[in-house]
Order: structure tokens, then C-alpha cells, then sequence
């Protein structure tokens, strides 16, 4: 397997709460988040979370190929959620959470999962390419964002709106009728996007943080076509400086109005023979 992987902080110094990682056969990405400005309830914090539950999942779908992705998703959450619920308050709003990519490889399918608003790309060898996002986020913030949205990024009544923003999702988050994220209740996996693809069709797997996704996702720049051209002739690393550029071009949101004007940024590309 050939895997490039490139991943960026949101600011030079800055804790990445991004995590991706692959193995043989298999590949996870994540994204963690919490409540800016929010004490998170957690002394490990976001970072820790992500990466902490992305290495055991990893682990753990390597270490059981027969078992379903979700399954093994759940377990990892109860099995992180045991490594700090007696030091942290996992009822706290701010709690860390994280979206889910995976993908595990067999000799004839490929198993993907996919949690909260990262992306997955499926590259066929007929030229065309399959987005695998889960929109629930999308679809319940659309009405509740708009404050957020009619002011500059960074600008004092732009983080209060945003706040009041955040506070209101995390009253949707992980119900009916809300989006669903990992966080610290397993029931959250069963509720992920999953699927099969035999793999012989495929010519690449691609995870993408949200971050790294808005050049087609927020700001319309590139279709995902155009997406993996770049991949496959540059890399990850041009793809996270393309969305940088984009990203510096408009710092107030006055184009794209977005919550943060840069984010974290992780590109995990696997090219299949």
C-alpha cells in the first residue's frame, strides 16, 4: 500500500486536534473538537481525545478483521471513555469530541465508516469519484448559524454568536433528529455511515478532515475531481496549501463565512495497486 499523509494546526504552534494514522490495510482520520473559549470538562483535552481514540480503533480494527468497523468503533469509545471517566467530567457540554473516518481492506472489499463531517473519497477506475460525508451537522445548524455567518470572522461579536452557536448544537448532538459524533457514549457508532465496495474497483481511498475539505465543501474552489488530480500529482501537502491560500484570501469570512478563519487541516491519500 502507498500512503501520503499530510496534516497542518490551524496557527504555527498551535495544538493540531487532527489525528490520522494507517496500517497495513487500514486507515483512520479524525477530528477533534470541543467548545471554543470552553473549559472542556476534560484535564486530557481534545488533542489527547482524537489521538487517543484514533490509535485504538486503529488497533483495534486491525486486530479483529471480522468484526464490523461500527462495532469496533463502539468498543474503542467505551474503551477510551474508561481511561478518564473517573478524572473528568464526560457529562460536561464542552466534553471532547471527534469525527470518524476509517477504512479497512480486505482481499476483495473495502469497508469504510464515516461519523460526523469528514470526508471520505472513493476513486474508481472509471474516472469517477464517490464523496462519502455525513451532512446531519450541515442540516441541523443551517438555520442556526446564520448570526454567525452575518459577521467577520474574529470580530468580537462574532465569537459571542458563535458561542451561543456552539452551546445550541451540543443540545442536538448525539440525539435523534441531531448529528451524531464519538464521543464519550458508544451508541453514537451505530448511528455512523458505513458501507462495502469491492476492491478491485477502486484506484484510491482518500480521508479528509473537514478542514482540509473546505476548498470544495466551503468555498467551492475545486471539485472533488479536480481534488484528486492534485493528490495524485502533488500531494497532500499542495492540496493543505491551496485551502491556506483560499483561507488568507478571505480572513473576515466576508466570502465564506465560516466559524474559524483557519482551521486543522489532514489529508490521508492510499493510492491501491
Amino acid at each position: 500500500m502507498r500512503v501520503t499523509l499530510a496534516s497542518l494546526p490551524a496557527e504555527p504552534g498551535q495544538e493540531n486536534e487532527d489525528f490520522a494514522a494507517v496500517a497495513p490495510g487500514a486507515a483512520v482520520l479524525l477530528d477533534g473538537a470541543g467548545v471554543a473559549g470552553a473549559v472542556t470538562g476534560c484535564t486530557h483535552g481534545v488533542a489527547w481525545f482524537s489521538a487517543t481514540l484514533g490509535g485504538l480503533l486503529l488497533s483495534t480494527i486491525t486486530a479483529h478483521p471480522a468484526r464490523p468497523l461500527a462495532d469496533c468503533l463502539a468498543d474503542t469509545i467505551t474503551t477510551v471513555r474508561s481511561l478518564h471517566e473517573d478524572s473528568c467530567d464526560l457529562t460536561y457540554r464542552a466534553s471532547p469530541t471527534s469525527t470518524v473516518a476509517a477504512v479497512r481492506a480486505d482481499a476483495d472489499a473495502l469497508e469504510y465508516l464515516v461519523l460526523g463531517d469528514s470526508s471520505l473519497l472513493l476513486a474508481d477506475k472509471a474516472g469517477e469519484v464517490v464523496a462519502v460525508t455525513d451532512r446531519r451537522l450541515d442540516e441541523v445548524s443551517k438555520e442556526l448559524r446564520r448570526p454567525v455567518d452575518a459577521l467577520p470572522t474574529g470580530s468580537p461579536k462574532h465569537a459571542l454568536a458563535l458561542a451561543a452557536y456552539r452551546d445550541a448544537l451540543t443540545k442536538l448532538r448525539n440525539r435523534p433528529g441531531g448529528f451524531w459524533i464519538a464521543g464519550p457514549e458508544a451508541r453514537a457508532a451505530g448511528h455512523a455511515l458505513t458501507g462495502t465496495v469491492p476492491l478491485e474497483s477502486l484506484t484510491s481511498v482518500t480521508l479528509l478532515s473537514d478542514g482540509a475539505a473546505r476548498l470544495v465543501e466551503r468555498f467551492e474552489l475545486a471539485t472533488w475531481q479536480e481534488t484528486l488530480i492534485v493528490l495524485n500529482s502533488s500531494g497532500p501537502d499542495e492540496l493543505i496549501g491551496n485551502v491556506r491560500e483560499a483561507e488568507a484570501e478571505d480572513p473576515y469570512g466576508r466570502r465564506w463565512p465560516r466559524g474559524k478563519t483557519r482551521d486543522d487541516a489532514t489529508v490521508l491519500h492510499w493510492v491501491l495497486r
